[in-house]
């Protein structure tokens, strides 16, 4: 059981009448390989158009659901779901640390694939294990242009933090 999330930043001069958007992705697949209780290999396969909004904070009035609507419109348009229909990352390498693993592998979205490390934390809560991670992703880095409006004055931040959290039950 777990859960993927983008946050995102409005920015511009006139960010304060913007939100700050919690976008949840619904459909995912993470896989993991194991050889005498360590994991040697991850994957994540994440289905773009899964996405939806969550919730938006700030901004001059909540977001209605037909605006929830729009946002999400607005973000399968920019992440071009259509020609790329899935966001991954391939791990190549894991490292043990103090709190969990630093995977190295890859990123891809907008089928523009870059270098990425990405440090989990793993948390031992007695019959399962916890683990989280947040990374910040540029979105020009990988060839979204970031929505914005009122000639750019209203826009969403270059950079999303990805958060990923999971449960995974003790053997």
């Amino acid at each position: 059981m777990g859960e993927l999330l983008v946050r995102t930043t409005a920015a511009g001069p006139a960010a304060r009448l913007g939100h700050d958007l919690t976008i949840v992705m619904d459909e995912w697949i993470a896989e993991v390989s194991w050889v005498g209780g360590r994991p040697t290999a991850v994957s994540l396969t994440v289905q773009a158009a899964s996405l939806s909004v969550l919730r938006g904070d700030g901004g001059v009035k909540s977001l209605s659901g037909a605006e929830k609507a729009l946002v999400r419109s607005n973000a399968l348009r920019a992440l071009d779901v259509k020609r790329h229909p899935t966001i991954g990352y391939q791990c190549e390498q894991i490292v043990a640390t103090d709190d969990g693993y630093r995977l190295v592998g890859s990123l891809a979205i907008h089928g523009k694939t870059h270098p990425r490390a990405i440090d989990l934390q793993v948390t031992d809560l007695g019959d399962t294990w916890r683990m989280s991670c947040d990374s910040v992703v540029r979105q020009s880095e990988f060839g979204v242009k970031p929505y914005s409006l009122m000639m750019g004055s209203l826009r969403v931040a270059d950079d999303v933090t990805v958060s990923f959290t999971a449960s995974l039950a003790k053997d």
